[in-house]
């Protein structure tokens, strides 16, 4: 996964609230072990309609929102089962914040430990943002905000091993393993 320090992006809103996981990726597209490829079936009931033409009123399916990197959500984003490949299919999709006034534990936690992070701001101030979907805004992981064109800057909360992570661009196997000759050293001392 790639970290990054600064992203700026239009974004796409998807207004639902309790959009569950199994919205994000339908529960038969889970028999694979690979991230690659997962993007396609991403909110694959919303997107496709019954004869796999894109839904062309689907968000993601709009030529505007093509190459945004920021999901706008409705509040409760992420509820249900818990399944990584949730974020696997959003980060596949393209995506790598979320922003929303409420984003489930389990899934704010498989998405932080895939490199996809979960912005929750406060309800007025997502619902503001969506009016404004074509402002680039830009997430700033090391300042733990999201600025608007306007000048506006929103803190979210972030712990400093999810943005060390987010910022190095390594999940927690890989945190450690960049830190195997410190590891080693001071094994040396015990």
């Amino acid at each position: 996964m790639a970290g990054f320090r600064e992203l700026k992006s239009k974004s796409v809103v998807l207004g639902q609230t309790n959009i569950d996981t199994d919205q994000i990726i339908p529960a038969r597209f889970l028999s694979t072990t690979e991230r690659a490829g997962l993007g396609k079936n991403a909110f694959n009931d919303w997107r496709w309609q019954a004869d796999g033409t894109p839904n062309p009123d689907f968000p993601f399916n709009q030529p505007h929102n093509q190459g945004r990197s920021i999901l706008l959500a409705g509040r409760n984003f992420g509820c249900g089962s818990s399944r990584e490949h949730a974020p696997w299919a959003l980060t596949d999709l393209g995506l790598r914040a979320i922003v929303s006034s409420e984003i489930a534990d389990i899934f704010r936690n498989n998405s932080l430990k895939n490199g996809l992070l979960p912005i929750v701001l406060k309800e007025e101030d997502v619902q503001a943002l969506m009016q404004r979907p074509d402002d680039e805004l830009t997430v700033d992981v090391a300042a733990r905000e999201l600025r608007s064109p306007d000048g506006r800057a929103y803190a979210f909360p972030l712990d400093g091993f999810s943005q060390t992570c987010l910022l190095e661009g390594v999940d927690e196997l890989g945190y450690l393993l960049a830190r195997h000759p410190e590891i080693a050293a001071y094994e040396q001392h015990l």
